[in-house]
């Protein structure tokens, strides 16, 4: 698959003068290609890292360091780049080898996490500081300001607000298990009682587990705010 250029370029808010760069920060060891994404995500966790604190610093002036730092933890760590990177749909444009997109790599948290910061470690090198430091505020958008905690394994969610809500645990199910050994396709049923149930398909039970509770929950949070 050839990496659709402007696309990417449109939703991360950023045209590269040198898209090679471009091109190694999307393509996964998988590939067998040496020019891939690592070395770029090394120096991208360090950009992030960087940015997110100095937009800390000056956002909350009055704020101890130990606030600070957690903050800083939550915004910087694997499950919040994961979302963000789902959020815009950069796990599309990652080149797997056939096995690997196979085996669902794009669905992959640590994959997608890896790439964002690869991402943003090519714009730093072909851009500069001011550059990257633009596109990482816009991509965490109001998380800077909102967020001080890491995103919760939305199975945990899940559970604690079926447990508020003195309900039973929610019940995760294989409907059926498909594909060969090297690729399986799970089929999962979640249940939460007193609300329509949500099956979810995905290459382990783990994760579909996870993605059907996220459904879950953006369901459930859907329709308290329509009620």
């Amino acid at each position: 698959m050839s990496i659709p250029y402007e696309k990417v370029e449109k939703v991360i808010g950023y045209q590269f003068k040198d898209r090679h760069l471009l091109e190694r920060a999307l393509t996964h060891s998988s590939t067998g290609d040496e020019y891939n994404y690592q070395r770029l995500e090394f120096l991208g966790d360090r950009v992030v890292g960087l940015v997110i604190a100095d937009a800390l610093f000056k956002k909350f002036r009055s704020e101890n360091e130990g606030g600070l730092a957690k903050r800083h933890t939550a915004l910087i760590q694997g499950s919040t780049l994961a979302i963000i990177g789902q959020a815009h749909g950069l796990n599309d444009f990652i080149q797997f080898s056939e096995a690997e997109k196979s085996a669902g790599g794009s669905q992959n948290e640590n994959i997608i996490a890896d790439v964002v910061e690869s991402l943003l470690g090519a714009i730093f090198i072909d851009g500069g500081y001011d550059l990257v430091q633009e596109v990482i505020l816009r991509l965490w958008g109001d998380n800077i300001e909102t967020l001080k905690q890491a995103p919760q394994d939305p199975k945990t969610e899940l559970q604690e607000w079926a447990q508020a809500r003195q309900l039973p645990l929610p019940v995760y199910e294989i409907i059926s298990k498909s594909g060969p050994d090297h690729a399986p396709v799970f089929t999962i049923q979640l249940s939460v009682e007193g609300f329509d149930s949500i099956t979810d398909e995905g290459p382990s039970r783990r994760q579909t587990e996870k993605t059907a509770a996220r459904k879950m929950l953006k369901k459930l949070k859907s329709e308290k705010a329509g009620s």
